[in-house]
């Protein structure tokens, strides 16, 4: 995983950790989001809101409900964020 890829997971982990007092040891690539972590949808919007303030790229509704695991977020961001810069 490049460093970008390494900061958006960070910032993911802390997110999860702080909105929905997860363990950071259960935020994993693998982990899926609905049936690991015990997100919801309502919950995945507040992930999602925060993720945009903090990592400062645009993602729609439709481009997020794509997601399944951490491991997506984290490549969803990153392709946004590298289009942002581009």
């Amino acid at each position: 995983m490049n460093e970008q890829k390494e900061n958006i997971l960070a910032q993911i982990r802390s997110t999860l950790v702080d909105l929905f007092e997860l363990e950071e040891a259960e935020i994993v690539p693998e982990a899926r989001l609905y049936e690991d972590l015990d997100i919801d949808s309502i919950d995945a919007v507040d992930l999602l809101v925060d993720l945009k303030k903090t990592i400062s790229v645009e993602i729609t509704p439709s481009q997020f409900k794509q997601v399944r695991t951490i491991q997506d977020v984290v490549d969803v961001f990153a392709e946004l964020s590298s289009r942002a810069k581009a």
